[in-house]
């Protein structure tokens, strides 16, 4: 599923082509997708000037002059198509398409129908069923050492199930929790009332420097995902942990000095399976 960088490089791209731009047409090919259609889409986005974009959480925002937003969720599958109109025909399992006033359309392409589309009032939109109740967002300033800690006292939960929590914060995935744990020197089984201190001081910069390269890298392509111009991102190829179970670790002391791992007593990277997800992390690095 895409995760926080991904949906945040969807967004930028959609914004770079949508905002400032009057709908000339828009086109609903089915009633659902996750779940029903709002009534009236097609109707509300015809004719509407795109205003502005904002992502909350996995979430894409598209602010229309009419005063609604238009809630769009990728869900596993999905991916935003951005190209000239006429240049292909329509994508198979397209089932939302937008033209704009100056010759380009937009694709919400999803095989799965695990994504979502739904109206909201722009001035109600943190009140929506799907982002009532979510944690700050992990980049924001209001993401800081103090909140985490208030937010993980007491609980005994596992530190990587905490961070999954979207009401502790907004947006994290399987991925970069995993990366993040890594680059913190956390293990993911520890209990996350155990985290609060150092620990935190380290977990909070290395939220924000992992989702930041994500984001700068265009996210990871690792099935479905790519970028509104088609092209895949790359952060998968600067993995440290996920993913590279049985390869050594990058972050023990002979591994990162270019020794044998042998030399190193390296364990290498070990994947466990907390709450259905797999987690991969350095048994001998992260405490």
């Amino acid at each position: 599923m895409p995760e926080l960088p991904e949906v945040e490089t969807v967004m930028q791209g959609l914004r770079l082509r949508l905002e400032g731009r009057r709908l000339l047409r828009a086109v609903a090919r089915r009633p659902d997708m996750r779940w029903p259609l709002p009534p009236g889409l097609a109707a509300t986005l015809t004719g509407a000037r795109v205003t502005s974009f904002r992502r909350r959480a996995k979430y894409i925002l598209m602010r229309l002059d009419s005063g609604w937003s238009v809630l769009l969720h990728l869900g596993m599958s999905g991916r935003m198509l951005l190209e000239p109109v006429g240049r292909n025909d329509i994508t198979l399992h397209e089932h939302l398409e937008l033209e704009t006033d100056d010759g380009w359309r937009v694709g919400f392409v999803d095989p799965r129908r695990f994504g979502s589309v739904d109206l909201i009032e722009t001035e109600r939109e943190d009140r929506h069923r799907l982002l009532a109740g979510l944690g700050p967002e992990p980049l924001d300033d209001a993401f800081s050492v103090a909140v985490l800690a208030a937010a993980l006292h007491g609980k005994k939960t596992p530190i990587k199930a905490a961070l999954l929590d979207q009401k502790i914060v907004a947006g994290l995935g399987n991925i970069y929790v995993c990366e993040a744990l890594f680059r913190a020197a956390i293990s993911p089984q520890r209990l996350a009332h155990t985290v609060p201190g150092a620990r935190t001081k380290r977990l909070v910069p290395a939220i924000k420097q992992t989702l930041t390269e994500a984001i700068a890298a265009g996210g990871s392509s690792l099935r479905d995902y790519v970028q509104t111009t088609g092209k895949l991102g790359y952060f998968q190829h600067a993995f440290k942990v996920y993913g590279r179970e049985g390869e050594p670790c990058p972050g023990c002391p002979g591994i990162s000095a270019g020794r044998d791992s042998s030399d190193a007593s390296c364990e290498g990277v070990r994947r466990i399976v907390q709450s259905g997800r797999s987690t991969f992390y350095c048994p001998r690095t992260q405490r």
